[in-house]
């Protein structure tokens, strides 16, 4: 079996460095050879270019950007009335993912308006966001990059969220039905939704085109004290031969290095 490959999410991990650039040499030192991070929009791209070309690493995933932070807005694939402003959001996206030769963007689907309710707004929601995922699949397959959907948990994280669950993304990645767009498994939010996590890893493998890990509830190193076996779950993984990338997006309890001793452990164990 092949080993697995980690990325470092650079907007969780080496935080004790101010600029997103610092934090890309600080990965490839730890011995990452790649990264991810959701939003590097205030970042100068020739900067980031340069480091990341230093470093030697790639650059595995970007999220588009969340829309007005301040207004409440995480995302806008799914809110209606807002299909311009995601387009738009789509092209910075792509203008960076070109500049850093980036291969995945998450499609952030935004969460349900104030004032509405979900039950009544859902499958408003729904067309909104399989149009805007058949218009991003176009212009992505042009480029040779992935778009990538997460569920995000709204017990917890974010009680808003519009697609918090496997089954719903695996629903609207049907009826989008573009090979270009797959489904992102953070294995944090899918414990918290709905568990069972062997049986659906074995069901939505073909979908997954990324993985993030976490330990659940502190979201913090896979290792660290929590509900989730993880040597356990890196080896259901390896069995099913997943190919692709497992993003470290998780908070560390103490410093960045201080935890990273579950993946040397793992580096270890797989030689």
């Amino acid at each position: 079996m092949a080993p697995l490959k980690f990325c470092a999410n650079i907007s969780w991990l080496f935080t004790e460095l101010p600029d997103f650039h610092q934090r890309i040499s600080a990965a490839a030192a730890a011995g990452f050879q790649a990264v991810e991070a959701a939003w590097l929009y205030a970042s100068d791209l020739e900067q980031l270019r340069r480091a990341r070309e230093a470093a030697g690493v790639e650059l595995v995933l970007i999220n588009t950007p969340p829309g007005d932070i301040k207004g409440g807005d995480l995302g806008l694939g799914a809110v209606p009335g807002r299909e311009a402003e995601f387009r738009q959001g789509l092209d910075l996206a792509l203008k960076y993912a070109r500049a850093l030769e980036c291969k995945r963007i998450h499609l952030m689907a935004g969460r349900v308006p104030m004032g509405s309710q979900r039950k009544v707004v859902a499958k408003e929601m729904e067309a909104v966001f399989v149009q805007n995922l058949k218009y991003a699949a176009d212009v992505l397959s042009k480029e040779g990059i992935t778009g990538l959907i997460e569920p995000i948990n709204t017990r917890i994280t974010d009680p808003r969220y519009f697609l918090d669950s496997p089954h719903q993304a695996a629903e609207i990645l049907e009826k989008v039905g573009k090979p270009n767009i797959k489904l992102q498994m953070d294995v944090f939010h899918w414990q918290i939704m709905d568990g069972n996590l062997t049986q659906n890893i074995q069901k939505y493998l073909p979908l997954i085109g990324h993985v993030q890990v976490a330990q659940v509830p502190g979201r913090n190193e896979p290792d660290s004290a929590g509900e989730l076996d993880y040597r356990y779950l890196f080896n259901a993984l390896e069995r099913l031969q997943y190919q692709g990338y497992i993003g470290c997006e998780y908070r560390p309890l103490g410093s960045t290095q201080e935890g990273l001793g579950w993946i040397r452990d793992y580096c270890t164990h797989s030689e």
